[in-house]
């Protein structure tokens, strides 16, 4: 007969085995097959920093601006911008608007928006000086490009990531600048852009027909949403930053399937499909619900994706999707969670 400690071994070892079977299975329901990748839920698409709020100023009427420190910080170039990670878990996006060859500290402004989603208010209201933040970053969907000359038209806090690109701009260069707000006193560094010659500051609308776009210039523009919708249409080439989502377009009902759960749900017309996942799946993270912090970026399977999002590369779009703004353009997808 086998001795009783062989028989216990042997016990544990199978009992360990099929807890291991069911682990499997749940990592991948389609098991014994092959498992798919790990999904890209959650993950920050750069490394978290811890700074503190070394100095924080009021540059303008309702803007504040803060510069937070840290040792030996990522390079960064114009046009960039950090995610910072509010105390309250929010993720909101600041362009960088100092130094990009100062690698000891970030600086970023921020309009306090009276009736938005709380991002701007906590900022304003609860980050203060000697405070620690998280920030990830940087990142730069908004490049400064080589050529001919520039045009740049910039709204009130848009003026931010611009800065540093003026500053970047070699001895010489052609360009020029369009500054507006609602007043002066709403407009973070204008005292600092009127003594260029080449500014052009409004306070009010500003008559775009008047600007002049010399032929194969890079037009930037960055501001309020009207804004910006009035420079594209003037000027197709213009590159944008938004931080605000561009207005939804109606979208019809489609089927999603879930394929690692197993499970194949409906999305109305009226709901997002990460409102639709996080009925079946609550614990699927989330944060700017506006297509710019890629929190809930996930793996796309099949079907045709509409993107909405002002985040992803072309080359991420071939097979994944922010499922907080961007639909299906098929009838059915397939994502991997």
């Amino acid at each position: 007969m086998p001795k009783p400690l062989t028989v216990a071994v042997v016990a544990g070892a199978a009992l360990l085995a099929r807890r291991a079977v069911r682990r499997r299975i749940r990592i991948s329901p389609l098991w014994p097959m092959p498992a798919l990748e790990e999904p890209v839920s959650g993950r920050p698409r750069s490394r978290a920093l811890r700074l503190l709020v070394a100095a924080r100023a009021e540059v303008a009427e309702g803007v504040v601006q803060l510069r937070l420190e840290g040792p030996d910080l990522p390079r960064w170039e114009p046009g960039a911008h950090l995610d910072l990670v509010l105390p309250s878990g929010r993720v909101r996006q600041y362009s960088l608007c100092g130094d990009p060859a100062d690698t000891s500290s970030y600086t970023v402004a921020t309009r306090l928006v009276e009736d938005g989603r709380g991002g701007s208010r906590e900022v304003h209201e609860q980050l203060a000086e000697g405070m620690e933040i998280e920030v990830r970053g940087p990142r730069n969907r908004f490049p400064l490009v080589e050529a001919e000359s520039y045009v740049f038209v910039a709204g009130g806090i848009g003026i931010t990531p611009v800065l540093p690109m003026l500053r970047a701009l070699p001895a010489g260069a052609d360009w020029r600048l369009l500054y507006c707000g609602r007043s002066r006193e709403s407009m973070p560094f204008v005292a600092e852009l009127e003594q260029l010659d080449r500014v052009t500051v409004v306070a009010g609308v500003p008559d775009l027909d008047a600007l002049e776009v010399p032929e194969g210039a890079a037009v930037y523009c960055c501001g309020p949403e009207g804004l910006m919708a009035a420079v594209e249409e003037r000027f197709p080439q213009v590159r944008s930053e938004r931080f605000t989502p561009r207005a939804a377009a109606p979208g019809g009902a489609f089927e999603l399937e879930l394929r690692r759960s197993g499970r194949t749900l409906t999305v109305p017309a009226e709901s997002s499909v990460l409102a639709a996942v996080r009925a079946e799946l609550p614990d699927t993270l989330y944060s700017c619900e506006q297509g710019f912090c890629g929190t809930c970026q996930q793996r796309v399977l099949e079907g045709e994706v509409d993107h909405r999002d002002e985040l992803l590369t072309d080359a991420e779009r071939d097979d994944s999707m922010l499922i907080c703004v961007s639909r299906a353009r098929s009838e059915r997808l397939v994502l991997d969670m």
